[in-house]
């Protein structure tokens, strides 16, 4: 029991340190996303770190597996490094007895993945489509930041203000540049764009009949013209109204993504069968993919704690891209339902056998060799 619980300590703490960092590095990277899409009008600031809440389920349930994986790596290969394997051996530690020590760490990682992949998950993702469908909602006025110069329309269109008051009613100090059509005379080609600029003192949101939004702007100058070219025109104006165009809010994830797992369960659509498998398995992959780590950790002294890293890194990029892979086929009708994705899950088990079963017969080989040896010594 005190070997079960040192091991299963030196696991779980590897475990949760790779987690931490798999996990800052991925959200961090999503977390630019979104930043770059609020600071372009298109998300509200304010929603971000909600998004990134309902996303937390999902990164979860791809990083624990892999962190799992490198932490049984790292944690017993130091083990192995420092000869307490060895030691662990020499006092009746088998192989099998390691992975059963190892598949009770484990099995609490695969329920956690199952709670994410089947539960959570979904309902995050539910809760992401949730507020970009609120985002697509809102207009340039809603999602403008005072001081802050927005793109809007592809880029088509920079609104800036230099005052929003609070109930975002009112602007003061206006400026917006929009892309336009050339109308001289003088163009060559019609479909090169001219800038049409406008400054105002100060505007305001107006909603009419039909549902559309306009910033009427009071106390200002338009001024149209093509660039390089001396003909831009001034006009002066007391009211300007100026469509409110709805910001385009990209989504992520699939609408069968959202599904509860509930209603994927006896559902005659193959894309929600394909979809109740990959839920499924998520967790199966935790203990395969503790089979392949155990026999995978073990190195040798001389050899240095990280020689089979890499190579045992890209057997689980292998087993997850196939995964990936047969998942697609399966949304296209490709493979048989029946055979899904359990072929991938298969193949890996046989895989990881033949490591596990590999060693005891490796180290069975080398003492009939010594034998033979000291025999004929």
């Amino acid at each position: 029991m005190i070997v079960f619980r040192y091991l299963s300590r030196e696991l779980l703490v590897t475990l949760s340190a790779v987690s931490a960092v798999l996990l800052v590095i991925i959200m961090s990277g999503r977390f630019i996303k979104y930043l770059s899409q609020a600071a372009q009008g298109v998300l509200d600031p304010g929603v971000l770190f909600m998004i990134m809440g309902f996303r937390l389920p999902g990164f979860l349930e791809l990083i624990l597996p892999l962190g799992l994986f490198l932490g049984i790596l790292l944690a017993y290969g130091r083990l192995y490094l420092d000869s307490e394997m060895t030691v662990l051996s020499a006092t009746g530690m088998s192989h099998k007895r390691l992975l059963a020590y190892t598949l009770a760490p484990a099995t609490l990682i695969a329920v956690l993945v199952a709670w994410l992949s089947l539960g959570l998950a979904p309902q995050g993702v539910a809760g992401v489509a949730r507020i970009l469908n609120e985002q697509d909602a809102l207009t340039e006025f809603d999602t403008l930041v005072p001081g802050r110069f927005q793109a809007m329309r592809d880029g088509s269109r920079v609104t800036y203000t230099e005052a929003l008051t609070e109930d975002r009613s009112q602007l003061s100090g206006v400026f917006i540049s929009e892309k336009r059509l050339r109308t001289g005379s003088d163009a060559k080609d019609k479909k090169d764009p001219g800038i049409a600029v406008l400054v105002a003192e100060k505007g305001r949101q107006e909603i009419q009949a039909d549902g559309s939004r306009y910033l009427i702007l009071e106390n200002g100058y338009r001024y149209d013209g093509n660039p390089g070219q001396a003909d831009y025109r001034a006009i002066k104006y007391d009211t300007y109204g100026v469509l409110l165009a709805k910001p385009e809010v990209s989504s992520e994830v699939g609408e069968r993504e959202a599904i509860p797992t509930r209603e994927l369960i006896g559902s005659d659509d193959p894309r929600h069968q394909a979809e109740l498998q990959w839920r499924l398995s998520i967790p199966l992959l935790v203990f395969i993919v503790t089979l392949l780590a155990v026999p995978l950790a073990k190195v040798n002294p001389r050899q240095g704690r990280f020689l089979k890293l890499l190579p045992a890194i890209l057997l689980y990029m292998a087993y997850l891209s196939l995964l990936i892979a047969a998942r697609g086929q399966l949304d296209k009708g490709k493979i048989p339902m029946e055979l899904g994705l359990w072929w991938v899950h298969g193949l890996f088990l046989l895989i990881g056998l033949g490591l596990f079963l590999w060693q005891p017969l490796q180290l069975k080989l080398a003492s009939r060799r010594a034998v033979k040896e000291m025999a004929h010594g």
